[in-house]
């Protein structure tokens, strides 16, 4: 797990393939090492079928949960995103059954260490071996231990390669007969088995909850999660066929005794003792990192819903090693209760009961984000097929849970009702916020919580703005006007409101006066000595922007009953922004990254330091994707002298966006001439800048600077 940066918030280390292995490794453990066998006594042969059909039902889940995460990279995962969404109720709820839900997966994953144990050491018993191994895991936790990321890439590798030697090699060793009556078990028994074997999958998305330390989470996160989808079903189908078309049939599934150690049964038919120890060597280490991280990972749940007042601050303390003390020996405690009074097979039933629960919670809390219709609810990811791939997905689940037997339906409903009543007795006295489905019953006429939607605004600062996003263009191509002297905020608004006049379909006077409603009510975030007014309109194709520099500053006034909305300090940079009314989303992404920009601690410095309006906008502008070039002869930019715009050969994905003309803006197009002593503003992917920067080298005077000094 990340460090945090100094901001408070987690470090944004792990990449795609991070975001791949983890998810990955979380999923081919115990599920294909174990399960194929307790399968087996129910669906048979068909075993393989249930495999694939168990994604059926939780794939709706998977997309939501994918939405969610890109939409609210958080740390947390479930806990976190149901919270938020349909409110500490069911946040109390989904923690819980979450929780347990780990408790189990990793007691599962430590039966099958003790399992394949057993083909080395006959005489060990399973039980006392999970329970000396959950202390023992609870005590690594509990020093602070972490997985090296580096490792659990070598791990998630190694046994890919052994997944893929056991596939290629076995798929030649099937025998028909061993696949005979390949559905004569009846499809409901197919079907238990499917709700069985969802347990398999309950890693792949657990990487969500480290979603606040992925890189780019909306493009590595959703694919991440995606590609590691593709490989578990596939290693899941190839690796049941080859286990039932080799293990004999008395061997893998007898009601009396299934086999617990599948894969070693299988790879000693295709190669002996030595095949056998390979992979109970592979399945050891597979399961060995499951159990480590799920102790991990389940014991920052109680942490996170102890700071959200849904537990006691018990839970909250941390020890020396800054690891949750009570929230480990509590995890531990209970997997010892559950290996102590179920079976393997009550165990991974319950944990893929409690998995279907989540997922159908998943699709409910998309259809509440997107019904409420909150702005900054912005996903970069949207689950295809809204909303009926959602209501499958509520169904689906709920109705393969009926279908597993008494046992999971008694257990998911005593969790829904243990939630409930704690959330009633303890939680609802010491929690005040609500989720995004009050938004929704704002729409008929009751409240909402506006602290979600100051939230999520605050995670869109965070996420920064997308690739497609004009930013750059927009800052490049922006009026720009310096407001010397004893000026008035109002006097600001008007002189920016003439300027943008010239380029919307409403006057000076009519822009104005929106601009300055929204400041009057408080619609104007200003902080840091900076205020961006900004607007919403029909009718423009693209945002717009004006940039005002006050360096005597001035006075943002708003309504005295929001006058803890408005600033007491004086405004030094006015950046005024307006955008298409159809694309809310990128509006805010837009605001929110202008934020971002001036929370840099030299940028107020740099600011009122910079002596043009080039340097203003390379303030703004990320160096690697903004180039200024001043164009002299006897210089490497002297072939551009005197050639039109549409005559130049620069790289694909960049532009002139502005020309600097003897202190005039010139705003270019195709037919342009560019002069001698012009200083050019040149917009684009890196890739592209990198290349021009080469192209034209500059001296030290005339190079662009990061930070906009002069």
């Amino acid at each position: 797990m990340a460090a945090p940066s100094q901001s408070g918030r987690l470090r944004k280390e792990l990449s795609l393939f991070s975001v791949y292995t983890i998810a990955t490794g979380a999923t081919l453990s115990s599920g294909f090492f174990l399960l194929p066998g307790l399968a087996a006594v129910s669906a048979g042969p068909a075993v393989v079928l249930s495999y694939l059909l168990a994604v059926v039902p939780i794939l709706p889940g998977i997309l939501s949960k994918i939405e969610l995460a890109t939409a609210m990279p958080r740390a947390g995962g479930e806990y976190y995103f149901l919270d938020r969404s349909l409110g500490p109720l069911v946040g109390t709820i989904a923690g819980l059954g979450t929780w347990c839900g780990l408790v189990l997966k990793t007691a599962f994953a430590l039966i099958g260490i003790a399992a394949y144990l057993g083909v080395f050491f006959p005489d060990l018993k399973i039980t006392p071996w999970v329970i000396a191994s959950a202390i023992l895991f609870g005590l690594v936790n509990l020093l602070g231990s972490r997985r090296s990321g580096s490792l659990q890439t070598v791990l998630v590798m190694g046994l890919l390669l052994l997944l893929g030697w056991f596939i290629a090699t076995g798929v030649f060793e099937v025998k028909t007969e061993y696949t005979q009556g390949f559905l004569d078990r009846g499809w409901y028994q197919i079907l238990s088995a499917s709700g069985l074997v969802c347990v398999s999958f309950m890693g792949l998305t657990n990487v969500a909850s480290i979603a606040e330390e992925v890189k780019d989470p909306e493009r590595n996160l959703t694919l991440g999660i995606f590609l590691a989808l593709g490989t578990s079903v596939l290693v899941y189908g190839l690796g049941t066929y080859v286990i039932v078309g080799v293990v004999p049939p008395q061997i893998l599934y007898p009601a009396d005794a299934p086999s617990l150690t599948p894969v070693a049964d299988a790879a000693r038919v295709m190669a002996g003792p030595v095949g056998a120890g390979v992979m109970t060597v592979a399945a050891v280490l597979a399961c060995l990192s499951v159990g480590n991280a799920g102790i991990l990972s389940a014991s920052r749940y109680p942490l996170a819903m102890s700071r959200d007042h849904l537990l006691p601050a018990w839970f909250r303390r941390l020890n020396g090693h800054n690891a949750p003390r009570n929230g480990i020996i509590v995890t531990v405690a209970m997997i010892l209760v559950f290996v102590t009074v179920l079976d393997a097979a009550a165990i991974a039933k319950l944990a893929s009961a409690f998995l279907l629960l989540l997922f159908a919670f998943n699709c409910l809390a998309v259809l509440v984000m997107r019904e409420s219709r909150i702005e900054s609810y912005d996903p970069g990811f949207r689950s295809p097929g809204y909303p009926w791939v959602q209501i499958v997905g509520i169904i689906a689940p709920l109705a393969l849970i009926a279908v597993m037997g008494w046992l999971p339906v008694a257990f998911t409903a005593g969790i829904i009702a243990v939630g409930t009543a704690w959330y009633l007795s303890y939680a609802s006295k010491r929690v005040v916020r609500t989720g995004a489905i009050y938004h929704l019953f704002a729409r008929l006429g009751q409240h909402r919580f506006e602290g979600l939607d100051r939230e999520l605004r605050g995670i869109l600062k965070e996420k920064g703005i997308r690739h497609e996003d004009p930013y750059d263009h927009v800052v490049a191509t922006a009026r720009a006007f310096d407001a010397p002297g004893q000026v008035t905020f109002e006097q600001v608004v008007h002189q920016a409101a003439e300027m943008l006049a010239a380029d919307l379909p409403l006057n000076s006077q009519q822009i104005e006066s929106k601009l300055m409603e929204g400041t009057r009510v408080g619609a104007t975030p200003t902080a840091r000595g900076v205020a961006l007014p900004h607007l919403r309109l029909a009718g423009i194709r693209h945002p717009l922007m004006v940039i005002a520099r006050t360096p005597e500053g001035v006075r943002v006034e708003v309504a005295a009953d929001l006058a803890p909305h408005g600033s007491d300090q004086p405004i030094y940079a006015v950046f005024f922004l307006i955008s298409p009314e159809h694309d809310a989303a990128q509006h805010l992404r837009l605001l929110a990254h202008v934020a971002q920009r001036v929370e840099d601690e030299d940028f107020m410095a740099n600011w009122l330091a910079a002596k043009n309006e080039q340097k203003l906008k390379e303030i703004l502008v990320r160096e690697e994707h903004f180039l200024s070039l001043t164009l002299n002869e006897g210089s490497a930019t002297a072939d551009l002298i005197g050639r039109t715009l549409r005559d130049l050969s620069f790289p694909d994905g960049s532009l002139i966006a502005l020309i600097n003309r003897s202190n005039d803006v010139v705003v270019p197009d195709g037919h342009t001439i560019l002069h001698e002593q012009d200083t050019i503003t040149i917009v684009g992917l890196p890739k592209s800048i990198r290349e021009l920067r080469e192209r034209y080298e500059q001296d030290e005077t005339t190079k662009p600077r990061s930070d906009g000094a002069t």
